[in-house]
């Protein structure tokens, strides 16, 4: 199997992103880097309930709380994939981003110039759960690596 030196992975723990994980952690080489992005995206910003949420304070908590929880499953997730990082011998850099995934990840492939972009496939229509996907139109033609899509393990 070929061994690739710079590998970038965007993800954020859905089983999908776990099977492109595991994919990704496979095709570094011991001595690579695996870059991970993990792209918080837009709808994220209006996740306020404003419809019940009547005065400033108790949206301003509501949204205090949002935020500490979404850090709280992003520093998990960080942890659990820096840990098999260094489990496989392979540095681990992360970044996470407020954005459109597509955009997002344009940009940061172009700012660590992988050998080998790496994400998972959308979630099959059968099983329920939030459709924040990455479109891939945006991406043809504008990253400056090969993209691998992991097969959804289901």
């Amino acid at each position: 199997m070929i061994a690739f030196t710079r590998v970038l992975l965007a993800s954020h723990g859905t089983p999908g992103a776990r099977a492109a994980e595991r994919a990704a952690l496979e095709l570094c080489a011991p001595t690579g880097i695996l870059f991970h992005l993990l792209v918080v995206p837009e709808l994220w910003r209006g996740m306020m309930g404003d419809d019940w949420l009547n005065n400033a304070s108790t949206r301003a908590t509501y949204g205090r709380y949002l935020e500490g929880q979404l850090q709280r499953e992003i520093d998990e997730y960080v942890d659990r994939l820096r840990a098999a990082a260094a489990t496989a011998g392979v540095q681990y850099r992360t970044q996470t981003v407020i954005g459109d995934p597509a955009q997002c990840l344009v940009a940061h492939a172009h700012a660590v110039a992988p050998d080998l972009i790496v994400i998972g496939a959308k979630r099959p229509a059968v099983l329920k759960g939030l459709r924040s996907r990455l479109r891939l139109e945006p991406l043809a033609g504008r990253l400056p690596a090969p993209l691998m899509i992991v097969p959804h393990p289901e």
